[in-house]
């Protein structure tokens, strides 16, 4: 509570704008067709992983492309935690997010030796051999291509222990045992754990700790100069922003237990960069933003087909609507990844500074528009008096 009433008015307005659109996510997106509760814990989940990316690559300007390499090490925790020891979902985060953050720790103390392309590099060649040892030398962890999975032969000690009931299915997370983490309860599960990222990051903006970040992406050399040791602050982002991205791998786990190599792809860290980049690059929200586009153009546009887009167009005459829906179809279903390269094209050619930017030149106008008119006329300066 200390910590909220230290913060200034526009912080706690934000924090509390973002808590409640979060928590209104199934009412405000009832009118596009997504208020439903899988798409609702993807919008969660990759809100936590693009503002947890945004840590590193929006305060110290440093471009990991092998974030999908903790996303899956916590998803492969979880689901073991979930096998060895209990379905309750908080210790298999609290394992997700220190393992995560030990492997962090481990490819930051490397990769930061170099920065600009050779640390993105370097990341993503940690990220593939992540990848490659997930899907085969660490087959029996990983299970290789077949994925992680439960088994009703998993011991599970500690619910075994307390009297947990085997009646021949797969269980499902649960919160010791009493709501399961599936359907609307596994979404404002993942929720709160966004609503609490997002806390943790804005207080990461407003600290002496984010002032050294950003000075650290304005001039690194210039400080390295002055005698100033950056590798601790950078290490520290990037086990940060590592560890945010292992509590969004163990949250896939707990409302889907099950774990595969694809979540390590480079693919997948391709994925989040271009989520921070079109929310706005170094702002609170606006990573949020580009994850929620990317996964609603990913679940409502990859769903339609020809028959969807026939229907759409059949006001239109026979020979033009064969002809509009033979175009539309490159840019839908799956070929959705065209849709978003035109509009990642056009933010990044427009819009520098992502949607955000895009948001705050709207508002300037409004502003602008409103200043004119509340000002009232000045009046004609006074003649100067006659000599």
């Amino acid at each position: 509570m200390n910590a909220l009433f230290s913060m200034s008015r526009k912080d706690v307005i934000t924090f509390v704008l973002f808590a409640a659109v979060v928590l209104l996510m199934p009412i405000w997106l009832q009118p596009f067709g997504a208020a439903y509760p899988d798409l609702m814990q993807k919008f969660a989940i990759f809100g936590i992983l693009a503002i947890g990316f945004n840590v590193l690559f929006g305060l110290t300007g440093y471009l990991s492309f092998g974030h999908a390499a903790f996303l899956g090490v916590g998803s492969y925790t979880a689901v073991w935690t979930f096998k060895l020891f209990s379905m309750n979902p908080i210790p298999a985060l609290i394992l997700a997010v220190v393992i995560s953050g030990i492997f962090a720790l481990a490819i930051g103390f490397v990769s930061l030796r170099r920065s600009g392309i050779y640390f993105s590099i370097l990341t993503l060649a940690f990220a593939q051999m992540s990848y490659n040892l997930a899907y085969s030398v660490l087959t029996p962890i990983t299970n290789g291509e077949t994925g992680l999975q439960l088994t009703l032969d998993d011991p599970r000690i500690v619910d075994s222990a307390f009297g947990g009931v085997n009646d021949g299915s797969l269980p499902v997370s649960n919160l010791f045992g009493l709501v399961d983490m599936s359907g609307i309860s596994g979404f404002y599960f993942c929720a709160v754990f966004l609503i609490i990222g997002f806390f943790i990051t804005q207080r990461i903006f407003a600290s002496p700790f984010g002032m050294m970040l950003r000075a650290i992406k304005s001039n690194q050399t210039r400080m390295n100069y002055t005698g100033f040791n950056t590798r601790p602050y950078t290490l520290t982002a990037f086990v940060i922003s590592g560890m945010f991205a292992g509590l969004a791998g163990g949250l896939m786990a707990v409302t889907d237990p099950l774990a595969g190599a694809e979540r390590m792809q480079w693919t997948a860290s391709g994925e989040i960069v271009l989520m921070t980049i079109l929310g706005g690059v170094g702002t609170l929200i606006g990573p949020v933003v580009g994850a929620w586009l990317i996964k609603y153009f990913e679940n409502i546009f990859s769903s339609f087909n020809e028959s969807v887009l026939h229907n759409l167009f059949s006001f239109l005459p026979d020979n033009v609507e064969s002809f509009v829906v033979s175009v539309t179809s490159m840019f839908v279903g799956e070929g959705w990844h065209l849709t978003l390269g035109l509009i990642f094209v056009l933010v990044v050619t427009f819009l520098p500074g992502g949607m955000m930017e895009g948001f705050r030149r709207i508002g300037s106008l409004f502003n602008r528009d409103g200043g004119d008119k509340a000002k009232p006329d000045e009046p004609a300066p006074a003649p100067a008096p006659a000599e």
